[in-house]
């Protein structure tokens, strides 16, 4: 006899999904999404709009302080040597940068403005790259001018004419590259958003993209050069007051602390930045494959990095100090004659206060 066994399967009826329940789960993903979008935003608000507004407007105060004490000395100072014909074009591009951030701050404050998005995006964003690599190309020669210098070659090229034709090359070649950033952000509409690289055109993306690799291949030759420059002066120095036979101890610790404190700007100021710019950069276009939690991180990193570009303002006038006897030394002039006038002051106070009491 046959047996016939009937196995007995569960069957499982699901409801069909209509095109309402699609919208319902689309409105969950974005509630989720959103909630996210929040989290990543409230940090972005604590950086960007607590944290920073207040350091960039301290730099702001104590750069422009110290950027118009150094142009009043320079500008006073005959160009007699490539050195200072550098530095006084140093403190020109501090002084263009420094026009960026009263914009820069009130964009972190949160104030949303056409006009304000026009002015950040076509033109104090761009001054304010545009003079930093100004500054960074001028130390590089600086560099090099001290380098000839000490071992007597190229006298030619640190004479002033030499400098001053370096000079405006570099104001030149760098506007050049800048220039277009300005001139291919011209998508402004009022209902797109606030991102400068959205403004671009299509070959202004491009632009951005190719002006930012040679600005940084500029920056990484430049800090090479500057790092080559500053560490054989050093042992050229100390070598040369062995041969001698003076005292070196003194010396060598002079030079080495100039040397050192010079290498340490450049690296704290500019380092951290160039690290993180590519990659910030190469995020902000779709097709890159960064994820948008990669990308916010590359933008936190990079303003934090970008801050630290910005001191470097404050911290120029250390340079001139330690590099420039002249600026140096009408500096200790000025404060010594603002000494002896104070104390003066005092003097004849104290004088008709005792012919007073007589």
């Amino acid at each position: 006899s046959r047996k016939i066994i009937f196995r007995q399967t569960e069957v499982r009826i699901y409801p069909k999904i209509t095109e309402e329940d699609r919208k319902a789960a689309g409105c969950r993903m974005e509630i989720l999404n959103s909630s996210n979008t929040t989290n990543q935003s409230d940090f972005h608000s604590i950086f960007t709009k607590q944290v920073l507004p207040p350091f960039y407007i301290a730099i702001f105060v104590l750069g422009l302080c110290l950027n118009v004490v150094a142009a009043w000395i320079f500008f006073r100072v005959p160009a007699d040597s490539g050195l200072v014909v550098y530095l006084k074009n140093m403190v020109v591009a501090d002084l263009l940068m420094l026009l960026s951030f009263p914009f820069r701050v009130v964009d972190y404050f949160g104030y949303e403005s056409l006009d304000l998005d026009v002015i950040k995006c076509r033109y104090t964003a761009v001054l304010f790259y545009f003079s930093m690599y100004v500054g960074i190309l001028f130390i590089g020669f600086i560099s090099l001018e001290s380098r000839f210098s000490v071992v007597s070659v190229l006298q030619h090229i640190q004479r002033p004419t030499s400098a001053w034709v370096l000079a405006v090359l570099t104001w030149s070649l760098l506007f050049l590259c800048c220039a277009p950033n300005t001139i291919l952000t011209s998508k402004f509409e009022e209902k797109q958003p606030g991102k400068c690289m959205d403004w671009k055109t299509p070959l202004g993306k491009q632009w951005h993209k190719v002006s930012s690799h040679i600005s940084v291949s500029l920056f990484w030759v430049t800090l090479v050069i500057v790092t080559f420059c500053y560490t054989s002066i050093a042992r050229q120095v100390c070598k040369t007051y062995r041969r001698m036979r003076r005292d070196t101890t003194d010396i060598c610790r002079k030079s080495n602390r100039s040397i050192f404190s010079i290498l340490v700007v450049f690296f704290i100021c500019f380092v951290p930045y160039h690290v993180c710019r590519v990659p910030f950069t190469l995020s902000q276009f779709s097709q890159s494959g960064f994820s948008p939690e990669v990308s916010f991180w590359l933008f936190q990193i990079k303003e934090g990095a970008l801050f630290l570009s910005a001191m470097n303002v404050c911290l120029d006038p250390v340079i001139y100090f330690l590099m420039c006897g002249t600026f140096r030394k009408s500096l200790l002039r000025k404060l010594s004659v603002k000494a002896r006038r104070k104390s003066c002051q005092n003097h004849s106070s104290e004088a008709l206060v005792h012919i007073d009491e007589r």
